[in-house]
């Protein structure tokens, strides 16, 4: 794709949607107030206006640990406008994952959900390069409210002539296998996965109404809710707390949007509760869509019997900044993950680097334009992901003579049984096809003779308990994926360790 030289985010974005007659359309609402287009670029001035102000220099980082509200885009874009690099951290972290991702950014300045500032307060004081917090939503204390402080700035700032290619914000990384890395993107990004995606797979328009589970501060959320939203001139409803069932069939039933983003923990949790029926959702739905991780084809086939609509899984990642490689109307496969998004190119590789074929297990590598540039002072790392033009994404997938991608699990999760690969997903896969499991989990585990068989976690649906289901769901497993293949162990639990985007978090199981 084509952009000039000189390029800021923040004139596609938001000033273009003025420019094309959307001043007076809503761009996002929240539970207590509606922002619309013109109001989204004379508060993004503000904003700008206030960290010039508070002498906050170009490039600089801004971490924000916001809920979803309309405060959210109102910093993004506002600090993007000024040339300054938005950090958006997930707001479900601890005290110290925090004080680790705030010393590592060098951020100058913290913007913070009134709510979320008792888990850091204390600590703040003694992070030598943060200058100013700014608290949104609430009581302040000592700190800068957010309102009051956009009040006191003019509403005009022309976008920093920034370049194409200058980083624009950063994210970081889930942490699915350890801790997180600032995963830096550029200005053009956003807009090219905008295109790729939410137009040449999703046919989004101004007329699409979106609700996104997947929170804004990470790569799918930031995508579904924010940038697809924007670059189509859509609506966008936020939800500020976490997406419970309930929460989600509210807000699906009260705004009836036409495009609803999950995760498969969320879909089966959904399907699993009692008030899940048609009635409880949105009438205009035209697609459902998964990310986060593959999606085990009984949730999705559960899904269509209930609501007549296909889910178009799909996979992406912080470091490409959304979907890559995904099912689509017209295009779709039950148990995979699709066919390659326009605008990807990808291929499977083996241990030595070359390439496979159909049928074949290698890890899948990914050419696009939105790759990041690296990660924030993680040079190794940065070395063994981004090599050349083609990303690495640590998925170990094979593809079926039709063209379509199979999940097998993540590069480290997998291991061989009997000298023959085992996939957890199948494992997976095949534990939750059956009526009393809502989760499962599988890892290695070497057992007396130090071999490695599979050990698998499950949740159970509620009103199930474990009494005499060890050897039901062996019994299972081995009908449905291989007499090989099922769990020699199992570990009925309350719940799995996962990051904010529902990845499952094998490695904690492993340890």
């Amino acid at each position: 794709m084509d952009f000039p030289r000189n390029y800021n985010a923040a004139t596609d974005f938001v000033d273009r949607n003025i420019d094309e007659g959307r001043s007076d359309k809503a761009a996002f609402i929240d539970p207590d107030r509606t922002l619309t287009y013109g109001q989204l670029q004379e508060t993004s001035c503000q904003m700008a206006n206030l960290l010039t102000t508070l002498g906050v220099r170009r490039e600089a980082r801004v971490a924000m640990i916001m809920l979803d509200t309309v405060d959210f885009p109102i910093t993004f874009w506002g600090t993007i406008r000024a040339g300054i690099i938005p950090v958006p951290l997930n707001t479900l972290l601890n005290a110290n994952q925090y004080d680790y991702m705030l010393r590592d950014s060098r951020a100058e300045v913290l913007v913070i959900s009134a709510a979320l500032l008792p888990t850091v307060q204390a600590f703040l004081p003694e992070i030598d390069n943060l200058k100013h917090v700014i608290v949104s939503g609430g009581d302040a204390g000592p700190y800068l409210a957010l309102q009051n402080e956009l009040a006191n700035h003019g509403e005009v700032f022309h976008p920093a002539d920034t370049l194409a290619d200058e980083v624009a914000f950063w994210l970081y990384s889930s942490g699915s296998t350890g801790n997180p890395k600032g995963v830096q993107h550029v200005h053009t990004s956003a807009m090219i996965t905008a295109r790729n995606y939410a137009r040449d797979v999703l046919a989004m328009s101004e007329d699409d109404v979106v609700y996104s589970a997947a929170k804004l501060f990470f790569a799918y959320g930031l995508g579904n809710a924010m940038t697809f939203t924007m670059a189509t001139g859509a609506t966008a409803t936020l939800l500020p707390g976490r997406p419970t069932p309930q929460s989600v069939f509210e807000t699906l039933k009260n705004h009836q949007p036409t495009l609803f983003f999950g995760v498969p923990t969320l879909y089966a949790a959904m399907l699993a509760d009692p008030a899940c029926a048609p009635e409880n959702g949105s009438q205009r739905l035209r697609h459902c869509i998964s990310a986060g991780e593959a999606l085990p084809e009984d949730v999705a086939t559960a899904w269509k019997a209930k609501f007549g609509l296909e889910i178009l899984d799909g996979i992406g990642s912080t470091e490409l900044l959304h979907i890559f490689l995904s099912n689509r109307p017209g295009d779709f496969r039950y148990g995979t993950t699709g066919k390659a998004v326009p605008g990807y190119e990808l291929k499977l590789l083996d241990d030595d680097g070359a390439e496979l074929g159909a049928d074949e297990i290698g890890e899948l590598v990914v050419r696009g334009d939105t790759a990041a540039t690296g990660y924030w002072n993680q040079r190794a790392k940065s070395r063994t992901t981004f090599e050349g033009a083609w990303t690495r994404t640590g998925d170990k997938y094979y593809r079926d003579a039709d063209g379509f991608y199979h999940y097998c699990g993540r590069t480290d999760d997998m291991f061989k049984v009997s000298g023959i690969w085992v996939s957890p997903f199948e494992v997976e896969s095949a534990l939750v096809s059956h009526e009393a499991v809502l989760e499962a989990a599988v890892v290695a585990k070497e057992d007396g003779e130090g071999l490695l068989k599979p050990k698998a976690f499950v949740v159970l649906n509620q009103g199930q308990d474990g009494s005499g289901l060890f050897d039901t769901l062996k019994e299972h497993v081995k009908q449905e994926v291989g007499g090989w293949k099922y769990p020699r162990w199992i570990d009925f639990v309350d719940d799995l360790p996962k990051t904010a985007t529902g990845k499952i978090q094998r490695f904690k199981l492993r340890d």
